[in-house]
């Protein structure tokens, strides 16, 4: 079943305690049931190196310390974050997988510079908030599944390369025993599937971005 995720973290000023660190198999990282003075219960993203019985805050007035969420313009340069938000109020929307985090780099005036995980320099506003800490389980990635069956439990069905079907059934089939396919790779329907750039030219958070992420297999190399 779907865990809610506070996300937002707009629980101002009320003490939170850690009563536990849970499973979600919804995501690749673990999440922390929180139980607040009030009595209210959510879940939140579990950072490295917080366990039970922590005690966490958000607001303005917070102290820097791992689990805690404050604005970008509280928080002291250098420091790891996740969850970051891009816009104020929207909720986390980046670093939000095991063992990611993002760095604060810089603070100008209204606007705060972050380094995210894929290299890629953004600026976003001051008043957006983040979590502090890195995202724990880092592990995850490490994970030796065993056996086909665990992926189908996942909801992961098998699938067939391009390389091994006939020549009738996909542009790269074809040729005796294995082969490297004769052409770059594609779709069934011949689309190119390596080398183009995938982001918007005229997306409006371009502007946001002032050093764009290392080149990657989905992006042309010149």
């Amino acid at each position: 079943m779907y865990r809610v995720i506070d996300f937002k973290r707009r629980k101002d000023d009320v003490w939170a305690t850690v009563e536990s660190i849970e499973y979600d198999p919804n995501r690749s990282a673990n999440i922390a049931l929180l139980k607040y003075e009030d009595g209210t219960k959510t879940y939140i993203l579990a950072p490295e190196g917080l366990k039970a019985g922590d005690r966490v805050l958000s607001g303005n007035s917070c102290e820097p310390r791992v689990g805690n969420c404050m604005p970008l313009r509280k928080v002291p340069l250098g420091m790891d974050v996740h969850n970051l938000e891009l816009m104020p109020g929207r909720g986390g929307q980046v670093c939000r997988s095991a063992g990611t985090s993002a760095t604060l780099t810089a603070r100008e005036g209204d606007w705060a510079q972050v380094s995210l995980p894929s290299g890629e320099m953004r600026r976003i506003s001051a008043d957006c908030r983040a979590t502090i800490g890195v995202i724990g389980n880092a592990d995850h990635m490490n994970v030796s599944l065993g056996k086909a069956g665990r992926k189908r439990w996942m909801g992961r069905k098998p699938h067939n390369r391009g390389t091994s079907m006939n020549p009738v059934s996909h542009p790269m089939g074809g040729g005796e025993g294995r082969t490297a396919g004769g052409r770059h790779p594609c779709s069934p329907t011949g689309v190119l599937a390596k080398g183009g750039k995938t982001r918007k030219k005229r997306k409006p958070s371009n502007s946001s971005i002032v050093r764009r992420r290392r080149p990657g297999p989905h992006y042309a190399q010149k």
